[in-house]
Protein backbone atom coordinates (compact mmCIF):
# COMPACT_ATOMS: atom_id res chain seq x y z
CA UNK A 1 0.00 0.00 0.00
CA UNK A 2 1.36 3.42 -1.02
CA UNK A 3 0.77 6.93 0.35
CA UNK A 4 1.77 9.87 -0.65
CA UNK A 5 4.68 12.42 0.39
CA UNK A 6 7.25 10.78 -1.14
CA UNK A 7 8.09 7.03 0.61
CA UNK A 8 5.45 4.09 0.91
CA UNK A 9 3.08 4.35 4.02
CA UNK A 10 1.87 1.27 4.53
CA UNK A 11 1.50 2.12 8.83
CA UNK A 12 4.17 1.49 10.52
CA UNK A 13 4.65 -1.05 12.92
CA UNK A 14 4.94 -0.45 16.78
CA UNK A 15 8.83 -1.23 17.47
CA UNK A 16 10.39 -2.11 20.99
CA UNK A 17 14.21 -1.05 21.29
CA UNK A 18 14.79 -2.61 24.50
CA UNK A 19 18.16 -1.22 25.46
CA UNK A 20 17.65 2.22 24.12
CA UNK A 21 14.16 1.99 26.71
CA UNK A 22 12.18 3.26 23.51
CA UNK A 23 9.19 2.33 22.00
CA UNK A 24 7.72 3.88 18.91
CA UNK A 25 3.85 4.45 18.96
CA UNK A 26 2.46 3.52 15.20
CA UNK A 27 -0.33 5.86 14.70
CA UNK A 28 -1.95 4.93 11.77
CA UNK A 29 -1.14 6.87 8.38
CA UNK A 30 2.04 8.47 9.53
CA UNK A 31 4.30 5.62 9.21
CA UNK A 32 6.70 4.41 5.78
CA UNK A 33 7.48 1.00 4.98
CA UNK A 34 10.98 3.49 4.30
CA UNK A 35 11.35 3.58 8.20
CA UNK A 36 9.88 0.16 9.04
CA UNK A 37 12.68 -1.27 6.77
CA UNK A 38 15.55 0.74 8.27
CA UNK A 39 14.50 0.31 11.92
CA UNK A 40 12.14 -3.16 12.09
CA UNK A 41 16.47 -4.62 11.71
CA UNK A 42 17.32 -2.32 15.21
CA UNK A 43 14.48 -3.17 17.07
CA UNK A 44 14.43 -5.83 19.60
CA UNK A 45 10.67 -6.24 19.53
CA UNK A 46 8.38 -5.48 15.85
CA UNK A 47 5.10 -5.50 16.61
CA UNK A 48 3.12 -6.72 13.04
CA UNK A 49 0.46 -8.44 14.03
CA UNK A 50 -2.93 -8.29 15.30
CA UNK A 51 -3.97 -4.60 14.19
CA UNK A 52 -5.29 -4.38 17.72
CA UNK A 53 -1.60 -4.10 18.88
CA UNK A 54 0.47 -3.73 16.16
CA UNK A 55 -1.37 0.22 16.18
CA UNK A 56 -1.96 -0.05 20.12
CA UNK A 57 -2.69 3.66 20.94
CA UNK A 58 -1.03 4.59 24.70
CA UNK A 59 -4.07 3.18 26.48
CA UNK A 60 -3.73 -0.25 25.30
CA UNK A 61 0.14 -0.07 25.44
CA UNK A 62 -0.65 1.03 29.50
CA UNK A 63 -2.83 -1.64 29.82
CA UNK A 64 -0.84 -5.18 27.54
CA UNK A 65 3.14 -4.06 27.69
CA UNK A 66 3.61 -1.44 30.20
CA UNK A 67 3.18 -4.19 33.22
CA UNK A 68 5.27 -7.04 30.82
CA UNK A 69 7.89 -4.53 30.53
CA UNK A 70 7.59 -3.08 34.12
CA UNK A 71 8.50 -7.05 34.85
CA UNK A 72 11.20 -7.77 32.72
CA UNK A 73 13.15 -4.82 34.33
CA UNK A 74 12.39 -1.96 32.53
CA UNK A 75 10.84 0.69 34.86
CA UNK A 76 10.61 3.49 32.45
CA UNK A 77 10.07 2.52 29.20
CA UNK A 78 10.17 6.55 26.68
CA UNK A 79 7.42 6.16 24.05
CA UNK A 80 7.36 7.63 20.68
CA UNK A 81 5.04 8.96 18.77
CA UNK A 82 4.38 10.51 15.06
CA UNK A 83 1.73 12.97 13.98
CA UNK A 84 0.14 14.34 11.00
CA UNK A 85 -1.26 17.84 9.99
CA UNK A 86 -5.02 16.81 10.98
CA UNK A 87 -6.51 17.47 7.48
CA UNK A 88 -3.65 15.77 5.63
CA UNK A 89 -4.09 13.04 8.08
CA UNK A 90 -8.02 12.70 7.18
CA UNK A 91 -6.83 12.61 3.12
CA UNK A 92 -4.10 10.53 3.48
CA UNK A 93 -6.89 8.09 4.63
CA UNK A 94 -9.72 9.12 1.88
CA UNK A 95 -7.25 8.62 -1.07
CA UNK A 96 -6.33 5.07 0.85
CA UNK A 97 -9.85 4.13 1.04
CA UNK A 98 -10.39 4.99 -2.29
CA UNK A 99 -8.48 1.96 -3.47
CA UNK A 100 -10.11 -0.76 -5.42
CA UNK A 101 -10.02 -3.53 -3.27
CA UNK A 102 -12.32 -1.41 -0.97
CA UNK A 103 -15.08 -0.93 -3.94
CA UNK A 104 -18.54 -1.92 -2.69
CA UNK A 105 -17.66 -2.08 1.16
CA UNK A 106 -18.95 0.38 3.41
CA UNK A 107 -15.66 1.70 4.27
CA UNK A 108 -14.93 2.81 0.53
CA UNK A 109 -14.83 6.38 -0.67
CA UNK A 110 -14.91 5.26 -4.05
CA UNK A 111 -17.72 8.45 -5.28
CA UNK A 112 -17.31 10.51 -2.74
CA UNK A 113 -15.30 13.96 -2.51
CA UNK A 114 -12.99 14.60 0.06
CA UNK A 115 -14.88 17.59 1.64
CA UNK A 116 -18.15 15.29 1.95
CA UNK A 117 -15.87 12.87 3.57
CA UNK A 118 -14.62 15.45 6.07
CA UNK A 119 -18.20 16.59 6.96
CA UNK A 120 -19.14 12.71 7.53
CA UNK A 121 -15.96 12.44 9.87
CA UNK A 122 -16.67 15.69 11.90
CA UNK A 123 -20.51 14.37 12.61
CA UNK A 124 -21.19 12.80 15.88
CA UNK A 125 -22.44 9.39 14.43
CA UNK A 126 -19.70 8.39 11.84
CA UNK A 127 -20.33 6.16 9.00
CA UNK A 128 -18.32 3.60 8.08
CA UNK A 129 -16.38 5.20 5.59
CA UNK A 130 -15.42 8.22 7.75
CA UNK A 131 -14.83 6.08 10.87
CA UNK A 132 -10.93 6.23 10.96
CA UNK A 133 -10.40 7.44 14.92
CA UNK A 134 -8.32 10.50 16.44
CA UNK A 135 -4.75 11.21 16.58
CA UNK A 136 -5.49 12.71 19.78
CA UNK A 137 -7.49 9.90 21.49
CA UNK A 138 -4.50 7.65 19.88
CA UNK A 139 -2.17 9.56 22.13
CA UNK A 140 -4.13 10.67 25.23
CA UNK A 141 -2.11 10.46 28.42
CA UNK A 142 -3.18 7.89 30.97
CA UNK A 143 -4.12 8.53 34.37
CA UNK A 144 -1.13 7.09 36.23
CA UNK A 145 1.36 9.40 34.02
CA UNK A 146 1.37 6.96 31.23
CA UNK A 147 2.35 9.49 28.07
CA UNK A 148 4.01 9.94 24.81
CA UNK A 149 7.43 11.42 26.32
CA UNK A 150 8.67 12.43 22.13
CA UNK A 151 5.91 13.24 19.79
CA UNK A 152 6.97 14.21 16.34
CA UNK A 153 5.14 15.87 13.33
CA UNK A 154 5.16 13.64 10.70
CA UNK A 155 6.05 17.18 8.68
CA UNK A 156 8.88 17.55 10.58
CA UNK A 157 11.03 14.77 8.96
CA UNK A 158 14.39 16.26 9.77
CA UNK A 159 13.73 15.80 13.37
CA UNK A 160 12.24 13.04 13.89
CA UNK A 161 14.81 11.21 12.00
CA UNK A 162 17.81 13.53 14.21
CA UNK A 163 16.12 12.04 17.37
CA UNK A 164 16.24 8.64 16.09
CA UNK A 165 19.74 8.44 15.02
CA UNK A 166 20.88 10.20 18.53
CA UNK A 167 18.63 7.82 20.65
CA UNK A 168 19.49 4.59 19.06
CA UNK A 169 22.97 5.69 18.25
CA UNK A 170 23.46 4.47 14.46
CA UNK A 171 23.14 6.60 10.78
CA UNK A 172 19.76 5.90 9.51
CA UNK A 173 19.51 5.79 5.16
CA UNK A 174 15.82 5.86 4.13
CA UNK A 175 15.20 4.68 0.94
CA UNK A 176 12.67 6.62 -1.61
CA UNK A 177 10.14 4.86 -2.65
CA UNK A 178 6.74 5.14 -5.15
CA UNK A 179 4.51 8.07 -4.65
CA UNK A 180 1.30 7.52 -5.53
CA UNK A 181 -1.25 9.97 -7.69
CA UNK A 182 -2.72 12.94 -5.57
CA UNK A 183 -6.51 13.51 -5.62
CA UNK A 184 -8.34 16.33 -5.48
CA UNK A 185 -8.24 17.01 -1.59
CA UNK A 186 -9.54 20.42 -1.27
CA UNK A 187 -11.86 21.92 1.57
CA UNK A 188 -14.59 24.72 1.91
CA UNK A 189 -13.83 26.90 4.10
CA UNK A 190 -17.12 25.47 5.92
CA UNK A 191 -16.17 22.15 6.25
CA UNK A 192 -12.02 23.30 7.28
CA UNK A 193 -14.03 25.50 9.89
CA UNK A 194 -16.13 22.94 11.15
CA UNK A 195 -13.37 20.62 11.32
CA UNK A 196 -11.47 22.82 12.88
CA UNK A 197 -14.14 23.09 15.36
CA UNK A 198 -14.98 19.80 16.30
CA UNK A 199 -11.85 18.04 16.32
CA UNK A 200 -9.61 21.14 18.23
CA UNK A 201 -8.20 18.41 20.17
CA UNK A 202 -6.36 17.04 17.40
CA UNK A 203 -5.44 20.54 15.72
CA UNK A 204 -3.88 21.47 19.04
CA UNK A 205 -1.94 17.97 20.10
CA UNK A 206 -0.26 18.79 16.34
CA UNK A 207 0.43 22.26 17.12
CA UNK A 208 2.22 21.06 20.29
CA UNK A 209 4.28 18.08 18.79
CA UNK A 210 8.44 18.39 17.71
Amino acid sequence: MVDDGGICAKGLEMLVFWKQRLVLLAVPKTGSSAYESALAPLASMVVSDPPELKHAPVYRYNRFFRPMFEKMGAEKMDLMAVIREPIDWLGSWYRYRQRGFLEGKPTSTRGLSFDAFCQAYATGERPPFANVGSQAKFVEPRPNGVTVDHLFKYENQSGLLAFLEDRLGTEIALPRENVSPRRDTALSAETEAKLRRKQAEDFAIWERAS
